[in-house]
């Protein structure tokens, strides 16, 4: 699709894990900016995790967290496999594309660790996520409902 904007795309750097927190807690708004950045720093100085950031006119707009996990993943066939743990696009740059390229760089880079699956996961009310991961070529594998009882 095209872009009516200067589309730029990067991996994480020390210099962006703040504008990655920043994009982290709107899309999840009840975390604290401090425990996201430490996980920012972790993301930065792994092995098995990567982040990739879009920007505009030097403006991050979205992101994309992937992970290799070596336990157990529902529906996977192999192992190690990577793990698209977010994407976050934000609501002006949505319908662009954007997401799509996002995951291509996570898809490449667990190609690179040697992953031959992708999975992911969503909350079965999230019908936005899931028909974004339909439309990325992601198959749904399984649906579950949770449940906790405190003791």
């Amino acid at each position: 699709m095209n872009q009516p904007f200067d589309l730029s795309f990067e991996p994480l750097s020390a210099a962006t894990i703040g504008p990655l927190t920043e994009l982290v807690l709107e899309l999840w708004p009840d975390c604290r900016y401090e425990e996201e950045f430490e996980n920012g720093e972790t993301i930065l100085n792994s092995a098995n995790e990567v982040c990739y950031l879009a920007s505009v006119n030097n403006t991050y707009i979205a992101f994309v967290h992937v992970t290799i996990r070596t336990d157990y993943v529902k529906g996977a066939t192999d192992s190690p496999v990577a793990y698209l743990e977010a994407v976050y696009v934000k609501p002006g740059y949505q319908k662009h594309g954007i997401g799509r390229r996002l995951v291509a760089f996570g898809e490449e880079w667990a190609r690179e660790k040697g992953c031959r699956q992708f999975a992911s996961d969503t909350e079965l009310t999230n019908t936005t996520s899931i028909d974004f991961h339909q439309k990325t070529g992601f198959s749904e594998v399984n649906r579950i409902v949770c449940f906790i009882k405190d003791l």
